[in-house]
C-alpha cells in the first residue's frame, strides 16, 4: 500500500505503481484574466499550505468513499479491524471516487476564492461515495439529516447506511444534498447542465462527464449544447471529462485516443480543452488547480466581453430574418458576433487511484478491475482484510479527523461555507427558488362555442397564444422555455416567435427566421438534448414545455424514467422543495400521420407513461381548443406531475365553450348529455365512450347515425380528458371510486370505448370495474400507412361506421332488428375502399360531415 498524501515536507512515496506513467499536460491560454485572482502568496505555483490542504480534504474523502463501501463499524481504526466491522455485503463503485473526490476538492477551492455562486452535476454512473462523503464533510449533509453528525458516530452512521436496507442508494440521487441528477443511467449529465444554466447569468455548472458515459449517444450530442448558450443572458457550463481509461469490464473509447484526436474532437465540438493527466497526487493536485483557474478565467472573460460588447438581442422574434446577425466563429472571446469557445478540462487519472494496486496476483488500480468492489472476500479472506485496512490507514486518517471524528481544520480549510457550499446551493434544490408562472385569464384566448361543432380551429394554434403570452410576461424573469425538436411552428405553436426568438449562436444567413441569441424557443434534432435541457431547467427552479411529434418521444422514454422516479422520491423527502412540472405536449398524432406513414403512427408513449408512479404521472386527452387550453393551464401550474398531453394540430371542431371546458376539465370524465339521446326516464342502453379528439369526433358521428336509424335507442356518450379518471381511487389520485364509475358507465350495459391509443390500456385501467366484461374498445392496433385521414381509422375499426356495427352486435335484441342497418354501415366500408383508390381523398359524406345533433 502506498503513501498517496504526502506533507509539504514529505515527497510522496509509492511502494506499488501502476505500469503506465501518465504525464501532467495541459493546454495554454493567454493571460492576464479579468476575473480577480487570488493573493500574490497564493498565486500559483500554489502556496504548500493550500497544496496540504487540498490533499487532505482530498484524502479525507477517499477515507470516506472507502469506508462506506466497505465498514459496519470502527469507522476511526480505533482497533485492528476485524470481520465483523465488514458489511455482509458489499456493494458500490470505488473506481470513479477517486476522480470525483479530486474535483470536487479542487471546486471547493475556487468556489471559496472566487466566491462563486456553482453546482456540479456527477455524471459518472454510481459516484454515491464520493458525493456523500464530501456533503459530510462541508456540513450539509448533516444539515439535512441531523442523526448523520459531522463525528465518529455519525461518520458511523454514514458508512453504514450506504447500500444499505432502509439507506441510500449507490448512486447520486435526490437523497444527496447537492444533487440534481440522477446518476443510476448514463448519458444526460452534460444536457442537464446546459439547462441548468440557461437563464442562470450568475451560475457556473460544472458537470463530470465519465469516459464510459462519454461513449452513449444523448452525451455526444450533448456537445452541441454550447451553440445555444448565450453568455449574455446565460450561465457557464465547465465540462470536465474523466478519463479513468475503463468501463465496467472494457477499455473507454475517448480514453484510447491519441491525446492530439481527442483535441481535434473537443475543438471541432467547439471547446479549448485543458489537459490534466497523471498519477502521483502532488503533481496532479498542482496541475488541476492551474486548470480549474484557466478555465474559469476564460469563462469570465467571455461573459464580460459578451456582456460589455452589448452582444444581447431583442429577444423578438418578430422581423424574422437573420436576427441575430452573422456569427463568424472565432478562438476564446464573444466580441461582436463570434461564438465564444469555452474550455473543458480534461482529467486522466487511474481508475481506482489510491485503492489496491493489486489483489490476489492480479493489477486492480488503474484496470477495470476497480470499478466497483476491489477487495471483494475480505470477511472471509484474511489477506482481504489485512489489504483492505492497510489501504484505509494509507490515507492516514489521524490527521484528518480529530479524536471524535470532526474533520480537522487542515481538511476543511478550502471548504465554502453556507450556501456556497456545493451540498448546500439553492439551485440544486430548485423548488426553493421556484416562482408561479403569470399565467394568463384564459378567456382571453377562449374560442367562441354557441353550439356543438358549429366551428373549426386548430387547437395547438390557439394554444400558441396563450403561450406566446406566458412568454412575454416572463420576458424580464426569464424562467420559461419551450423546447422541441425543430417543429414549434410545424406544431402550430408559431405565436411564441411575436415574444421571443429560437436560441442560437451560431452562423446566422439573411434567409433564417427567428434566430436570436437570447431567444428562449430552444430547438434541436435530438429529443434527448431537449429532454435533459428541460429536465436540468425545471430542477433549477423554472418551467417549461415540451412539444413533439408523438411517435418519435418514444426516444426519451428512458430519461423520463429517471426523471419520474427522481419525482416519486424527491416527494418523500420532506426537504426537497417542489418543481415545476414536465410537461408533454404530443401532436402531431397517430391519426393525422396518414401523409407520413407507418413510421411516424405510435400512441404508445401514453402507455409508457402510465405505469410509473401514479402520484407523479398525469396524462391528458382534450376533444378540442377550449379543453386543450384548461388542460394546459392546470398542466403549468402543476408541481412534481410528469403531464403528457395529446392534442391534435389539424382543424377540428370545436366541442365545448369554456365554460364548459372548465368543468368538463375538472371532472376529467363526463356525460354530454347534448350528443346522446338519453330521455332522464331510464338507464342508457349503450354507452359511447372517447378519448382523444379524432376518437370524439368518430364517437359522435356514430351517435348522429345512431339517432338517424334507431332512434329508439338510449345512447349516453361519456369522454374522458384525464385517462386515470378511469383507475381506481386505490390505484391513482385521480382515479374514481366504483360507485361513481358505475354510475358514469353503468355496471351492466355495453360500453363501446373509441380511444386515442393502444385498446388495451384501456382494460388495463378498468379491468377491476363491476362492468369490465361489458367493455368493448377499439384503437390504434398498429395497422398504418400513408393513406387518407378516414382511412386510418377505418384501417384500425375505430371508425362511426364500425362504432355502430359495435353497437348493434352488443345490444341485446339489436342483432336482428337492426341487421339492415348493419348492413348498409358494412357497405359504406366497401364504397370507402373503391373511393379513396379512385380519387385519393376521404368519401364525401365523411370529408363534409358536420355535427347536427
Amino acid at each position: 500500500m502506498w503513501n498517496p498524501c504526502p506533507t509539504p515536507s514529505e515527497p510522496a512515496q509509492r511502494t506499488h505503481r501502476t505500469e503506465r506513467t501518465h504525464r501532467t499536460e495541459r493546454t495554454q491560454r493567454p493571460e492576464p484574466s479579468p476575473r480577480p485572482r487570488p493573493s500574490e502568496q497564493e498565486s500559483l505555483p500554489m502556496a504548500k499550505d493550500r497544496m496540504a490542504a487540498l490533499d487532505a480534504h482530498w484524502r479525507a474523502a477517499n477515507y470516506l468513499a472507502v469506508g462506506q463501501i466497505y465498514l459496519l463499524a470502527n469507522p476511526l481504526l480505533t482497533e485492528p479491524l476485524k470481520p465483523e466491522h465488514i458489511k455482509p455485503r458489499l456493494l458500490g463503485h470505488w473506481g470513479t471516487s477517486p476522480g470525483l473526490n479530486l474535483v470536487h476538492t479542487h471546486l471547493n477551492r475556487v468556489v471559496a476564492e472566487r466566491d462563486l455562486d456553482a453546482i456540479c452535476v456527477w455524471g459518472p454512473g454510481h459516484g454515491g461515495p464520493a458525493v456523500l462523503a464530501n456533503s459530510w464533510l462541508e456540513g450539509s449533509y448533516t444539515q439535512t439529516y441531523p442523526d448523520i453528525t459531522r463525528d465518529a458516530a455519525g461518520m458511523e452512521r454514514l458508512f453504514r447506511q450506504f447500500s444499505f436496507p432502509g439507506g441510500v442508494p449507490s448512486h447520486v440521487a435526490p437523497e444527496t444534498p447537492g444533487s440534481l441528477h440522477e446518476g443510476g443511467e448514463l448519458g444526460y449529465s452534460l444536457a442537464h447542465a446546459y439547462g441548468a444554466a440557461f437563464d442562470n447569468p450568475d451560475l457556473l455548472v460544472t458537470c463530470v462527464i465519465g469516459d464510459g458515459e462519454a461513449e452513449t449517444g444523448p452525451l455526444a450530442g450533448s456537445w452541441h449544447s454550447n451553440k445555444f448558450l448565450d453568455p449574455v443572458h446565460d450561465g457557464a457550463v465547465l465540462p470536465v471529462l474523466h478519463l479513468n481509461g475503463y468501463k465496467i469490464a472494457n477499455p473507454t473509447v475517448l480514453a484510447r485516443l491519441p491525446r492530439a484526436e481527442l483535441d481535434e474532437l473537443l475543438r471541432g465540438y467547439g471547446h479549448d480543452p485543458i489537459h490534466v493527466s497523471g498519477d502521483d497526487p502532488r503533481r496532479v493536485h498542482r496541475e488541476l488547480a492551474k486548470a480549474m483557474d484557466q478555465a474559469l478565467d476564460s469563462i469570465a472573460r467571455i461573459q464580460q466581453e459578451a456582456r460589455g460588447h452589448g452582444t444581447a438581442q431583442s429577444g423578438k422574434g418578430q422581423g424574422g430574418k437573420g436576427q441575430s446577425g452573422r456569427s463568424r466563429g472565432g478562438a476564446g472571446g464573444s466580441a461582436g458576433n463570434e461564438r465564444p469557445r469555452w474550455p473543458v478540462i480534461v482529467l486522466r487519472t487511474p481508475k481506482g487511484w489510491t485503492g489496491p494496486a493489486e489483489v490476489d496476483g492480479e493489477p486492480v488500480e488503474g484496470t477495470w478491475r476497480a470499478h466497483q468492489v476491489p477487495l471483494s472476500g475480505v470477511r472471509e479472506n484474511p489477506e482481504h482484510l489485512r489489504q483492505l485496512e492497510a489501504w484505509l490507514r494509507s490515507y492516514r486518517p489521524e490527521e484528518l479527523f480529530d479524536a471524535e471524528g470532526r474533520p480537522t481544520r487542515l481538511v476543511l480549510d478550502c471548504v465554502p461555507e453556507g450556501t456556497r457550499r456545493l451540498g448546500a446551493n439553492p439551485h440544486t434544490n430548485g423548488g426553493l427558488l421556484l416562482s408561479s408562472l403569470p399565467m394568463p385569464d384564459l378567456d382571453d384566448f377562449a374560442v367562441p362555442v354557441d353550439k356543438p361543432g358549429a366551428s373549426i380551429h386548430e387547437p395547438t394554434r390557439v394554444l400558441g397564444g396563450m403561450l406566446a403570452r406566458v412568454m412575454a410576461d416572463t420576458a424580464e424573469r426569464r424562467n420559461f422555455r419551450v423546447v422541441g425538436p425543430d417543429e414549434t411552428e410545424s406544431n402550430r405553436l408559431g405565436a411564441l416567435y411575436e415574444a421571443t426568438g429560437k436560441a442560437w449562436q451560431a452562423e446566422v444567413l439573411d434567409t433564417d427566421e427567428h434566430l436570436a441569441r437570447d431567444g428562449r424557443v430552444l430547438e434541436v434534432l435530438s429529443e434527448h438534448l431537449c429532454q435533459g435541457w428541460l429536465e436540468g431547467y425545471l430542477l433549477t427552479g423554472r418551467h417549461g414545455l415540451f412539444s413533439s411529434y408523438e411517435a418519435f418521444v418514444h426516444i426519451v422514454d428512458s430519461m423520463v424514467n429517471q426523471h419520474i422516479k427522481w419525482l416519486k422520491t424527491s416527494r418523500e423527502l420532506p426537504w426537497r422543495a417542489p418543481l415545476a412540472s414536465l410537461n408533454y405536449l404530443l401532436t402531431s398524432h397517430v391519426w393525422r400521420q396518414d401523409h407520413n406513414g407507418f413510421s411516424h403512427q405510435d400512441p404508445g408513449f401514453v402507455d409508457h407513461v402510465l405505469n410509473k408512479s401514479p402520484e407523479v404521472v398525469r396524462v391528458y386527452l382534450p376533444p378540442d381548443a377550449n379543453t386543450l387550453m384548461c388542460v394546459a393551464d392546470q398542466a403549468l401550474r402543476s408541481r412534481d406531475h410528469v403531464n403528457v398531453i395529446v392534442a391534435g394540430k389539424q382543424p377540428c371542431f370545436d366541442w365545448l365553450s369554456m365554460e364548459q371546458a372548465r368543468a368538463h376539465c375538472a371532472r376529467g370524465a363526463g356525460i354530454w348529455e347534448w350528443a346522446g339521446t338519453e330521455n332522464g326516464e331510464r338507464e342508457p342502453d349503450v354507452v359511447l365512450a372517447c378519448a382523444g379528439d379524432v376518437p370524439t369526433q368518430e364517437v359522435l358521428a356514430a351517435a348522429g347515425l345512431l339517432r338517424t336509424h334507431l332512434p329508439d335507442l338510449a345512447v349516453r356518450v361519456v369522454n374522458v380528458v384525464d385517462m386515470a379518471r378511469l383507475m381506481p381511487t386505490s390505484e391513482h389520485p385521480d382515479g374514481m371510486a366504483d360507485s361513481e364509475y358505475d354510475a358514469l358507465f353503468t355496471a351492466d350495459k355495453p360500453v363501446i370505448f373509441a380511444y386515442h391509443g393502444y385498446p388495451w390500456l384501456i382494460h388495463r385501467l378498468a379491468y377491476r370495474r363491476t362492468g369490465h366484461a361489458n367493455l368493448h374498445v377499439r384503437g390504434y392496433r398498429e395497422s398504418g400507412t400513408t393513406t387518407t385521414p378516414f382511412d386510418m381509422v377505418v384501417r384500425n375499426g375505430l371508425d362511426r361506421y364500425r362504432l355502430v356495427m359495435d353497437v348493434i352486435d352488443r345490444v341485446p335484441g339489436l342483432a336482428v332488428r337492426a341487421a339492415p342497418v348493419r348492413q348498409r354501415m358494412a357497405d359504406v366500408h366497401t364504397r370507402h375502399e373503391a373511393w379513396i383508390r379512385e380519387h385519393g381523398t376521404d368519401l364525401p359524406e365523411v370529408a363534409e360531415w358536420t355535427w347536427s345533433g
